[in-house]
C-alpha cells in the first residue's frame, strides 16, 4: 500500500513540475521591411542583380527600386516621395538634394563612359563617329536635362574640335527625338526607330544584340555616380548598409560586370 501511495505522490509531483514549466516558444519572426532605392536608369541591370545578394544577407528586407532619369528622381524626392537611398548619374542632381538637406553626405561609387549604339542590322551602314553627321541620319539622344544627354553634348563638343567646327551642328540636325532617360534611347535604337544613339557603355552591355562604336577617351566623358542616404529615411541603418554594400568589393565587382568603371 505504501508503495502505491509513494508512486501516486511521485507522479503528482512530476505532473505539477510539468505544469509549472513554461513551454518553449519559437522566436518572433522579424518584421518585413521595404528598402526604397531611387537609382539612375543606367543602373537598372546592375542594381537588380545586386539586390538579390543584399536581400539574401538581410532575409527580412525587400529592396524596391525606382529607376528613371536622375533629374526625374530628384524632382520626385523634392516633392516628398518616401525614399531611403538615392543613386544619381551626375553630381548636380545629388548636390541639389544635399543642399536642400533632403540627402546626407554623398560619395562617388562608380564611373561610366559613353558609346554609340546601332540597331542589330545597322540599316544606315554607320561605321565611324564621323558618320553621325551624315545628312538624313536618324539620331536619338537623351534630353539635355538628363545626365547622359548632357554628357553626349559635352562629347560632341570634343568631337567638334576633332572633326570640324560644324560637326556638332550637323549631328544635332539629325536628332529625331530627345528621351527622358537612357533606357528610352536604347529602346528606340533597338526598335530601329533610330539609326544611332549615344548611351553609356553599361547600357550597351545590357543590350548585347545592338552594335556599337567606341568613343575614344579623348572624345569621351567620364560620368561620376554619387550615392547617399536620404535624411527622411525611416530605415537609416539599412540604407547605410545598402550604400556600404554598393561600395564593397562584391558590389563593385557586379557593377564592373555590367560595364561600369570601379573606383579602383
Amino acid at each position: 500500500m505504501k508503495r502505491i501511495i509513494t508512486s501516486i505522490i511521485v507522479l503528482f509531483v512530476v505532473f505539477l513540475s510539468a505544469c509549472g514549466t513554461p513551454a518553449a516558444t519559437a522566436p518572433s519572426p522579424q518584421p518585413q521591411t521595404t528598402l526604397t532605392v531611387f537609382a539612375a536608369a543606367s543602373l537598372t541591370d546592375a542594381f537588380n542583380e545586386m539586390s538579390k545578394t543584399f536581400e539574401a544577407a538581410h532575409p527580412n528586407v525587400t529592396v524596391k527600386f525606382n529607376f528613371a532619369g536622375s533629374q526625374t528622381l530628384r524632382t520626385q524626392i523634392e516633392q516628398g516621395a518616401p525614399v531611403d537611398v538615392f543613386a544619381s548619374a551626375d553630381m548636380s542632381n545629388m548636390t541639389a538634394l544635399v543642399s536642400e538637406k533632403l540627402a546626407g553626405a554623398s560619395q562617388i561609387f562608380i564611373k561610366n563612359q559613353l558609346v554609340v549604339i546601332l540597331p542589330p542590322n545597322n540599316p544606315a551602314k554607320i561605321t565611324s563617329l564621323q558618320d553621325l553627321s551624315r545628312p538624313g541620319l536618324k539620331l536619338v539622344l537623351a534630353a539635355n536635362v538628363v545626365p547622359v544627354g548632357k554628357y553626349a553634348l559635352q562629347s560632341l563638343d570634343q568631337m567638334n574640335t576633332a572633326f570640324g567646327p560644324d560637326f556638332k551642328t550637323k549631328v544635332l540636325a539629325n536628332v529625331v527625338s530627345n528621351e527622358q532617360d537612357v533606357k528610352e534611347v536604347v529602346a528606340k535604337v533597338d526598335l530601329s526607330e533610330a539609326d544611332a544613339g549615344i548611351v553609356y557603355i553599361s547600357d550597351a552591355i545590357a543590350a548585347p544584340d545592338l552594335k556599337s562604336i567606341a568613343i575614344p577617351a579623348n572624345l569621351n566623358v567620364i560620368a561620376q555616380y554619387p550615392i547617399a542616404t536620404l535624411t527622411g529615411s525611416k530605415n537609416q541603418d539599412l540604407a547605410t548598409a545598402f550604400v556600404a554594400y554598393v561600395l564593397s568589393a562584391g558590389g563593385q565587382a557586379t557593377l564592373k560586370k555590367w560595364g561600369f568603371t570601379p573606383l579602383q
